[in-house]
């Protein structure tokens, strides 16, 4: 009783730990989304991406002023699908 116990913890651990790791995979990649939005395209490539006008503003600007903003949100709800779909698939959900 006791080992199937502790088979049931180990096994519970390593599939909290897979929940995890896929957690933080998502998180690397939605900063590094928000890192080139963000410093990217507002400051590294902003004088190549001024000769592109959206709205009347360089699109270099835009990005540095709104477009950041924008990306910002959509990561957020991208975030919150992701991770719903991640506690479905490990059970957590409930």
């Amino acid at each position: 009783m006791e080992e199937n116990n502790l088979q049931n913890k180990e096994a519970h651990n390593k599939k909290m730990q897979a929940y995890w790791r896929e957690n933080l995979r998502y998180l690397l990649i939605l900063l590094v989304i928000w890192f080139l939005v963000s410093f990217g395209a507002g400051i590294l490539f902003a004088p190549s991406l001024d000769s592109i006008r959206l709205g009347g503003f360089k699109l270099g600007f835009w990005f540095a002023q709104q477009g950041a903003i924008y990306a910002f949100v959509v990561l957020v709800f991208v975030y919150v699908w992701l991770m719903n779909r991640l506690d479905k698939k490990y059970g957590l959900d409930k």
